[in-house]
């Protein structure tokens, strides 16, 4: 019995110290490099989603580039609006 909470412990408090440590290098990569978005809907064809509205393609947005300001012609680019309302 002694053992099998010891395993216990030793594995809570490994999953704890990698959590800790994948988590924030997970935000920032996808916060500084790159991250995966979901296109739906008839805005991008047709170079993306040909099938229509019933199917949707995965796309990797690479935000160095938009960064360096490597953006070449032919490229699509995604824009991210944040609206800020103050409470009246």
């Amino acid at each position: 019995m002694a053992q099998s909470q010891g395993w216990v412990r030793r594995y809570a408090k490994a999953f704890c110290k990698g959590f800790f440590v994948a988590v924030p290098v997970a935000v920032t990569f996808l916060d500084r490099v790159a991250c995966v978005a979901r296109v739906e809907g008839a805005s991008m064809q047709p170079s993306l989603n040909p099938g229509g509205s019933q199917s949707s393609d995965v796309v990797l947005l690479n935000h160095w580039k938009v960064r360096n300001f490597e953006v070449q012609r032919g490229d699509i680019v995604s824009l991210v609006f944040c609206f800020l309302t103050e409470a009246l």
